[in-house]
């Protein structure tokens, strides 16, 4: 049976320790709140996935990304050009954390995934969260990525508290990762190409 919450008690939930899955506008996602280091480490157990491989932060707002994460001054005018066009989007920007960021969710490391989905319930739901939901795909490591409410695991709902069934993701394709803390790199090609990054910034690493 699908779980349901109503989102003004969502933030509530999530800060007490409970996990939500989600669609996003590329696939679905499982998260929860920055502020509670079980329910991340759930995530982690939910998925079978071992703490090496960091989460991402999904944000409601644009606003909220100087709150948890550091732009280079060097790198700013490429960062806010790819913000611009593609945020909200399929991008992940790689930035270094501040120290509000869990290590947990970075995998012990400085920085950390930034993205801004494209789709209105996604946004709603992660605002009702705090502006701010650590997530990563709805799915047991090693399986298929999840890109519609019936492709979810029985395994992987069992092991969540709130379920929103969105149907079918809009894009049905992981973002793009590029990391932007250094010499541009993209890390993983996914719904965006790189030669529509390279036709903003220029020749990046791949």
């Amino acid at each position: 049976m699908e779980k349901k919450i109503y989102f003004e008690d969502l933030k509530k939930q999530l800060d007490k320790g409970k996990l939500i899955i989600y669609p996003t506008d590329t696939v679905y996602g499982i998260g929860g709140s920055l502020y509670n280091i079980e329910a991340l480490k759930n995530i982690y157990k939910a998925k079978e996935r071992d703490f090496s491989s960091p989460i991402i932060l999904l944000i409601s707002d644009l606003d909220k990304i100087e709150e948890v994460a550091i732009i280079p001054e060097f790198n700013r005018e490429k960062v806010k050009k790819l913000i611009d066009n593609f945020f909200p989007g399929a991008l992940t920007i790689i930035l270094n954390k501040k120290n509000i960021v869990p290590d947990i969710i970075t995998a012990n490391t400085d920085t950390v995934g930034i993205r801004m989905p494209d789709l209105k319930l996604a946004l709603d739901i992660i605002k009702s969260s705090g502006g701010v939901l650590p997530t990563t795909s709805a799915n047991i490591s090693g399986e298929k990525t999840p890109t519609s409410y019936d492709e979810l695991s029985e395994k992987i709902k069992d092991r969540s508290d709130i379920i929103i069934n969105g149907g079918k993701a809009l894009i049905g394709k992981e973002s793009t990762i590029i990391d932007m803390t250094n010499t541009p790199k993209i890390l993983r090609v996914g719904a965006i190409s790189v030669e529509e990054i390279e036709k903003l910034i220029g020749k990046i690493e791949k």
